[in-house]
């Protein structure tokens, strides 16, 4: 998608619906962006809508329905929990604005099929964020693989350790269960669309032949019912046979979230929280001497790694850093009726891979069940 100079074309009135933490990172963008005229945010707290009101120097509204009327927004940002999101987008959608919706957008791709039937009847765009794809070490790896310095991609792994457990967190808590633990696949649900998208980021045209997932409870807190996935997927693309691997847990440490992109030549390997990036690839010097320049790349890249890793923290671009990006460029899309940077077909994709690795939890839990009955 063509992209041109932020300014060039018109500010689209944007309002947002939901105060959570992810809202900051919205609001901060839309106050700030030469493409975007921010009109309203709205919320059923009113201390919360208040504040990111007075924050961000917007309208505060209680209700969608009169914020819909009043504010007139041409772009609505649905950043509530994911069980409302069906009925706020169609709201929205059939007020007449473009949404862009937190993920995951609905719970199963029959949902949002359905969803994004309602977009078209109402000639409006619905847009799922997919922002780690945007963030610098995946735009890394992307030229690493345009390059041919991998060679055929033949096995893609995404990993991602989170605390989830820790009762210190949003959704550790015992004392307030977040109501993310009652989506299909519980709280890694709230994860698993940014490791689908990642995963058929890319492997654009592999057909999954074989998706296998194992979900596990390993961390004993009742109230958090899954907190580790183990997946295997084995397709078939253009030039061969392709594995990937998604893998989710809550015991291990430090924190990850880790992307590794091997092929035919060598790898590239991510980690979106540090921004680290590695590589292993043909040197100049040939197979004699690519271990030992690799060796070296890597190790100065890790040497330069910390000071990169504090400059984004004084910057504040945190894991979040390709947020940013994709709304630029969605804005800018909206504006020129171009194609969005995440079309329909990406999030077709993602919900249909999604659905497939969540019916993989009701086959662990099967087969758990003879095993807790012979206790």
């Amino acid at each position: 998608m063509a992209e041109f100079p932020s300014g060039s074309a018109p500010r689209l009135r944007a309002a947002v619906v939901g105060t959570g933490g992810i809202s900051s990172e919205h609001l901060r963008f839309l106050a700030a962006s030469a493409r975007a005229e921010l009109v309203g945010v709205c919320d059923m707290s009113r201390v919360s809508v208040e504040h990111a009101a007075s924050t961000y120097g917007t309208t505060p509204f209680r209700s969608l329905d009169t914020m819909l009327v009043e504010a007139q927004p041409e772009v609505v940002h649905v950043l509530t929990p994911p069980s409302t999101h069906i009925a706020l987008s169609e709201t929205a959608l059939e007020s007449g604005a473009h949404v862009i919706c937190e993920k995951p957008i609905t719970l199963n791709s029959p949902d949002l099929e359905a969803l994004l039937a309602t977009a078209d009847r109402s000639g409006r765009r619905l847009i799922e964020n997919h922002n780690y794809r945007f963030n610098p070490e995946i735009e890394h790896l992307d030229g690493m693989v345009a390059a041919g310095v991998v060679g055929d991609i033949g096995e893609i792994e995404v990993r991602m350790g989170l605390p989830v457990n820790d009762p210190a967190g949003r959704f550790g808590d015992p004392n307030l269960p977040s109501p993310i633990h009652r989506l299909p696949a519980g709280v890694i649900h709230d994860f698993i669309t940014h490791l689908t998208y990642l995963v058929d980021h890319f492997a654009t045209e592999v057909d999954w032949e074989v998706v296998d997932s194992r979900w596990s409870c390993h961390g004993g807190v009742a109230h958090v019912p899954v907190d580790d996935l183990d997946s295997m997927l084995i397709g078939t693309g253009p030039d061969g046979a392709v594995h990937a691997r998604i893998r989710f847990s809550a015991l291990l440490a430090p924190d990850c979230f880790e992307i590794t992109v091997r092929g035919s030549k060598g790898y590239g390997q991510v980690e979106l929280f540090s921004g680290r990036v590695s590589e292993v690839i043909p040197r100049p010097g040939g197979k004699q001497l690519s271990p030992i320049v690799n060796m070296l790349v890597g190790g100065v890249s890790l040497f330069l790694g910390g000071p990169r890793s504090f400059k984004r923290k004084i910057m504040q671009q945190g894991p979040y850093v390709g947020l940013e990006r994709f709304l630029d460029l969605t804005y800018a899309a909206l504006a020129s009726g171009s194609e969005p940077p995440v079309t329909t077909a990406d999030m077709l994709r993602t919900s249909r891979l999604v659905d497939r690795l969540v019916a993989g939890r009701s086959r662990s839990d099967d087969d758990r069940a003879p095993a807790e009955a012979a206790r």
